[in-house]
């Protein structure tokens, strides 16, 4: 254990530069890969429409398969995560990408409801581990104090894809409608966007790097401080949080948080899978590069928001604020969304939803700072995996239920959307409840680290 306090730690001159050389190698990385799995995983909502006319899926066929991903996602998880941790990240990180691409590639070719389904389910069992891997890679590289910041830069991912992607899954699908002879608009969008992960997936093989003492462009100095610093805050964890699979699992705080994990999903995948349908109905158009455009809108604000936010969010009273003003900021952005676009006030609605895009990113990063202080070794993948793959069961559960909300209150003809997005807003409300409840944690993350690390150099 050093003897210096936190603070000095963190203010070392040496320390900074290689938290600023790392973070300009490895985040550019990072965020390429997520925008590419997040894009996959969301471009079926372009493809909606064409699928049921051209292959006979129905909306309810499309809802179970649009949230089975989460299934397969949810199982393989931890045991992908225990996988990272054997074979290294760059490596597992590089595989993970390349089979999702080729799955998503295969979606080109899908015959019906059962291909369907069958290659949405495959797709979460090859995608199973990205994100956590991340999560853990992250922890493994950069002090908890520089976590959110770093959170924040990757989980712009999100927004880029939505920003990026958007405009290009309509773009491509208007091609392949247009122009192109052997292959419909949303097969051509499928193969193009799937190769593109798998390319992505091979250039992570060369970039990522396993651990800072394997980085080349750290000098001695710059490893030692980065290994000084990480091996504090691995000594408080091994101390103060569980130890092994079986410890995490079982851990309370880990469940806590897979709640509001769970919450927040519902929100972001209940708005995300339906978002360029709901569009195109305030636009009163078919999906294509119109309505790719004027989704891309909520997107790009987003960036802004998940980034300023991320920043200010560096002590755990601001994370606690925070992430409880965000929830309630989402659930009723939702469901304002909801009312002015059943109400004929699509701009209006257009801005609702812009805000709850905003609110449900920034959330991201705050929420995760809380598990990987308390959590590392093989804990750290058990109960990250766990978090994150029970929390994305949001995303199986959201379609669903947004699906059986609207035709409950509807009609076989006419279903009531509008009810549908209310559903989705309940849930961040008790996020908001648990997340401002996080204040009992009376020592989780940085408070811990700091004042451990302070007692422990004052009887040094």
């Amino acid at each position: 254990m050093s003897t210096q306090s936190s603070h000095e730690l963190l203010a070392s001159p040496v320390l900074r530069s290689a938290i600023s050389k790392a973070s300009r190698r490895l985040m550019p990385m990072l965020v390429i890969l997520y925008v590419v799995a997040f894009l996959d995983r969301t471009n079926v909502g372009f493809a909606a429409d064409s699928l049921e006319v051209d292959r006979g899926i129905s909306t309810a066929a499309y809802a179970f398969g649009a949230g089975i991903f989460f299934i397969g996602y949810a199982i393989f998880e931890i045991p992908s995560n225990l996988a990272l941790q054997r074979f290294g990240a760059k490596a597992w990180l590089a595989r993970i990408a390349i089979t999702w691409g080729l799955v998503s590639a295969a979606f080109a070719f899908v015959q019906g409801p059962t291909s369907f389904i069958v290659l949405r389910f495959l797709l979460g069992v090859t995608e199973a581990g990205l994100f956590p891997g991340i999560i853990m890679f992250l922890a493994a590289w950069f002090p908890n104090r520089e976590r959110v910041r770093l959170f924040a830069i990757f989980y712009l991912a999100q927004p880029f894809s939505q920003m990026i992607g958007a405009p290009l899954s309509g773009a491509l699908i208007a091609l392949g409608d247009s122009s192109v002879s052997f292959a419909t608009g949303w097969q051509m969008m499928f193969f193009v966007e799937g190769m593109l992960a798998v390319l992505a997936g091979v250039a992570a093989y060369f970039f990522l790097i396993n651990s800072p003492q394997d980085a080349t462009f750290l000098d001695a100095d710059e490893k030692r401080a980065l290994r000084d610093v990480m091996a504090d805050e691995d000594e408080v964890k091994h101390e103060e949080g569980p130890k092994g699979i079986l410890a995490a699992m079982r851990n309370g705080r880990v469940w806590y948080f897979t709640i509001i994990y769970f919450c927040l999903q519902i929100a972001v995948y209940g708005v995300t899978f339906n978002l360029p349908l709901q569009v195109a109905g305030l636009l009163d158009t078919k999906v294509g590069l119109a309505v790719g455009l004027v989704t891309a809108i909520p997107w790009f604000f987003g960036i802004f928001a998940c980034y300023s936010i991320g920043r200010a969010a560096n002590t755990i009273r601001r994370r606690r604020t925070l992430g409880t003003l965000l929830f309630v900021s989402t659930g009723v952005a939702i469901a304002l969304s909801a009312w002015t676009g059943a109400n004929g006030q699509n701009a209006l609605s257009l801005v609702f939803i812009t805000l709850a895009v905003c609110s449900f990113l920034s959330i991201g990063p705050i929420s995760w700072s809380y598990p990987t202080a308390f959590l590392t070794g093989t804990a750290a993948a058990a109960g990250i995996g766990l978090i994150n793959s029970l929390g994305n069961l949001g995303g199986f559960v959201a379609p669903i239920m947004r699906d059986a909300v609207a035709t409950s209150f509807g009609s076989d003809s006419a279903p009531n959307d509008a009810a549908g997005l209310y559903a989705l807003a309940v849930l961040p409300f008790l996020a908001a409840a648990l997340m401002y409840g996080t204040k009992r944690f009376r020592l989780a993350g940085d408070k811990l680290l700091e004042v451990q690390r302070e007692e422990r150099a004052a009887k040094s």
